[in-house]
């Protein structure tokens, strides 16, 4: 006879020992373009249809060099050991194929698409930017420069009256992917007072308003990120500390006042390549950083840096800006 079904008795606080299958996720597929003079020329898309000259450019399989980028290992070697012993590592440039097929109307319309092709990945035009979109709508970027494959094959099995194929080969000197979503924080630190007032002496001495702060940072990358300030006045004096304990520091001046006058913004740009501290109006503010100053960087994740500021008689504003790096599209 038919045996009954009978729900066992669970645990309210035991998880359920059977689980519901996975769900599948409707997903399109990966939009990908190209975009030649520094990201200034024409976008260029190599798969779908959305181009006003379809069907011209096609994304072919074997890509190669999108995930993660090659990394050079650094290592000391004893005479006396087996082996050898990690130093440390370094990202290097990546290598990027990109098989595309071009294909035309007529011939006048492939000779067309691939003049445009060749103006767009001429180096001497500068970078290129690759794009890659998912179905998520969160676009990846990475500035490649065109290295080789547009030299001309035509083979029978390479090239027709009306089509080409051929291998895009670039380089991506720096080897990490970007977003377009900026990670921005605000603060602002208080109100400062006059030490003496302006009528118990002709002189007006601020001592100004110091605030130590220990802040929440989020940085949705997969690695470091090299965050952007901007210290609006007025600031006597500052010292940003990192995750890591590294800082940097302006120490007050030997003659006090406002080292970032009230109105001015102070932009310190951490990232390699560039390294600066100069305001709105273009003044160097290097040459005042305290000893040893490491401009640090922000780890993926969630970390806390330490920011002590003394502000003069208002209220000075902090605005750090971080871009997001991740190792693939």
């Amino acid at each position: 006879m038919p045996i009954p079904a009978v729900k066992p008795a669970l645990d309210a606080d035991a998880p359920d020992p059977r689980p519901l299958p996975p769900q599948r996720v409707h997903w399109e597929h990966t939009f990908v373009s190209i975009t030649g003079s520094n990201g200034e020329g024409e976008e260029i898309p190599l798969t779908g249809f959305s181009g006003k000259d379809w069907p011209s450019f096609f994304m072919q399989a074997g890509a190669t060099g999108l995930d993660m980028p090659p990394f050079e290992l650094h290592s000391d070697d004893s005479p006396n050991l087996d082996g050898g012993m990690y130093r440390g590592t370094r990202a290097t440039q990546r290598e990027v194929l990109l098989p595309i097929f071009i294909w035309g109307v007529d011939r006048k319309t492939l000779k067309d698409q691939k003049r445009k092709l060749l103006a767009s990945l001429n180096p001497k035009n500068g970078y290129c930017v690759l794009k890659f979109m998912e179905s998520d709508g969160q676009p990846k970027y990475l500035y490649a420069y065109y290295k080789a494959g547009l030299e001309g094959n035509e083979s029978e099995d390479s090239a027709g009256f009306r089509w080409l194929k051929i291998g895009i080969q670039m380089t991506a000197f720096d080897p990490w992917f970007y977003s377009d979503r900026l990670q921005v924080a605000e603060w602002d630190f208080g109100q400062g007072d006059a030490f003496f007032g302006a009528s118990f002496l002709p002189l007006n001495l601020s001592q100004g308003f110091p605030s130590e702060v220990t802040l929440p940072v989020v940085n949705p990358g997969d690695i470091e990120a090299w965050p952007v300030w901007e210290i609006t006045g007025p600031v006597q004096s500052f010292n940003f500390t990192g995750p890591d304990k590294k800082s940097f520091a302006i120490d007050l001046q030997s003659g006090g006042g406002d080292v970032v006058p009230t109105g001015r913004t102070l932009t310190i740009d951490t990232r390699p390549g560039y390294k600066t501290l100069k305001d709105d109006q273009g003044a160097n503010y290097y040459p005042l950083l305290a000893a040893n100053p490491q401009l640090w960087s922000v780890p993926a994740g969630k970390s806390t840096v330490s920011i002590k500021l003394v502000s003069g008689s208002g209220v000075a504003h902090v605005r750090m800006t971080l871009t997001p790096r991740y190792e693939s599209y």
